[in-house]
């Protein structure tokens, strides 16, 4: 395990981590599943044990309170935890076996089977909103270590001295775990990260940030000689579509309720409702402007306040956005939670200007006369994370909302608020561009490992030579989908 201190990463420095990596990552894809899981829990239990040295670090530099702080903490380790257990089940293998069939219709079959392996080092770039849970041992980091790769992890610069007792702190917990050196490194600076990513042993990377960053690095992975799969999520409004019957039964509700999601963490979540389309005709505007908002909060660090300030004073100028309510401290430090509002048509008329992330404690809000207007935004959004309905299970538009939806974000939700992302088997964050570059995957979830392995088919291999989780004897115990049935 190699940290730098608080500067930039130099070339021969980079050069020596990424050789490591190399090594230790082939060392670490051949370790047993349950040799990894144990060190993924020997890495939980020591950032546990940490967490009175961590947090009041982690609150310096981000301006993020404890509570905020400890639950992101038990987040991470519990990650760690639900990955191990996942790597004991051996169901994120996928083996599948065909046997030789000479009668098989479409001409005699060979004996053929696959398995997903891991990519080799990977290069993560940590966020600034969750700096433990997208950061130094953050779900890429998790994922990718559980998959069987090492990896090289880019500081953020908004949390570096946390992020060195990170490393250092799952460093001593991997090394006691018997993992290789080499396995986990930490580099600092822009050019570091870059180069890291440009080179040849680094077979995947993974970024969450700003759409400007994550497209950069994206075309960066993808100009190499060699170009590799690069995990970006980047940038998401997150719609809240409410219908008339919802809006009528309980309209009031759904307005404490959005206020509270968007201004939850000085609205710095990457799930922040930003947009919320209500009917015209209905109370809620006037709810909206009366109800109570948060008090000032301060912003991860000073370039996040000033991009914030920057985003919502362009929305501001915007013939078709007006305030909605006070508008005191919206632009001071720390900023006021900020309302705005604007029409259906408005966003229909220029969804670049006004379907727009505005990262930070702001919302716009946009006024609907039919229901048919709710379908055509929902059309013409570009990809999101999440698309939230607000209905009623009466609603004849929810269908067809439904539908849209499911083909422009990662999840959609029913009477529910986006800013919850459980840590789960089933969940899906991710969506279209540019939500993401890879709108096939997650970054969190157990399904996320499967971003850093690849599938590799072994034909006609006698069994000795073949992965273990291929075998027919099955020494592993993994589940095996054997001539396209599922034996376990």
């Amino acid at each position: 395990m190699t940290v730098l201190p608080n500067t930039s990463t130099t070339a021969s420095e980079l050069e020596g981590m990424l050789a490591a990596a190399e090594t230790a990552a082939t060392d670490w894809a051949q370790r047993p599943a349950a040799g990894r899981a144990d060190a993924l829990v020997a890495v939980a239990d020591a950032l546990d044990a940490a967490a009175d040295q961590l947090v009041p670090v982690a609150q310096e530099e981000t301006n993020l309170p404890p509570a905020r702080l400890n639950g992101e903490l038990k987040r991470t380790t519990f990650q760690l935890r639900l990955f191990a257990e996942m790597l004991l089940d051996g169901g994120y293998l996928d083996a599948r076996i065909d046997h030789g069939d000479p009668a098989w219709p479409m001409g005699a079959r060979p004996d053929i089977r696959r398995v997903l392996e891991p990519l080799g080092p990977v290069v993560v770039f940590a966020a600034s909103n969750f700096p433990f849970a997208f950061s130094v041992m953050g779900g890429d980091t998790c994922s990718a270590l559980a998959a069987g790769c090492s990896v090289v992890v880019k500081v953020h610069s908004g949390h570096p001295r946390l992020s060195a007792a990170v490393g250092r702190i799952a460093g001593e917990a991997l090394r006691g775990a018997g993992a290789p050196d080499g396995l986990l490194a930490l580099v600092y600076g822009t050019q570091a990260g870059r180069d890291a990513l440009l080179d040849p042993r680094i077979k995947a990377g993974a970024f969450t940030g700003s759409i400007s960053g994550g497209r950069a690095l994206f075309d960066l992975a993808n100009s190499r000689p060699e170009p590799i799969p690069f995990y970006g999520e980047l940038g998401s409004v997150n719609p809240v579509f409410v219908t008339e019957a919802a809006a009528a039964a309980r309209g009031s509700e759904i307005v404490s309720e959005f206020v509270g999601s968007y201004t939850l963490g000085a609205g710095q979540f990457c799930t922040k409702p930003g947009i919320l389309l209500v009917p015209e005709a209905s109370s809620m505007v006037q709810e909206l402007s009366a109800t109570d908002r948060a008090a000032p909060a301060k912003l991860l660090n000073e370039r996040i306040q000033s991009g914030y300030t920057s985003s919502l004073e362009g929305l501001l100028k915007h013939d078709a956005v007006d305030s909605l309510g006070g508008t005191e401290d919206i632009l001071a430090f720390p900023p006021a939670p900020a309302l705005n509002i604007t029409t259906a048509s408005a966003l229909l008329a220029d969804p670049e200007g006004l379907i727009t992330e505005c990262f930070g404690p702001s919302a716009l809000v946009a006024t609907y006369q039919s229901e048919e207007e709710l379908l055509a935004v929902a059309r013409v959004l570009d990809g999101q994370l999440t698309a939230t309905i607000q209905g009623e299970d009466t609603d004849a538009v929810a269908p067809e909302l439904v539908r849209v939806l499911a083909g422009k974000a990662g999840r959609v939700l029913w009477n529910q608020w986006p800013t919850g992302v459980s840590v789960t088997y089933a969940q899906q964050h991710g969506g279209p561009y540019p939500a993401t570059t890879a709108p096939t995957s997650t970054s969190v979830g157990t399904a996320s490992i499967s971003r850093f392995l690849r599938p590799v088919a072994y034909q006609g291999l006698p069994a000795h030579l073949l992965p273990g989780a291929l075998r027919d004897e099955n020494p592993l115990g993994v589940p095996q989908r054997v001539n396209g049935a599922l034996s376990i």
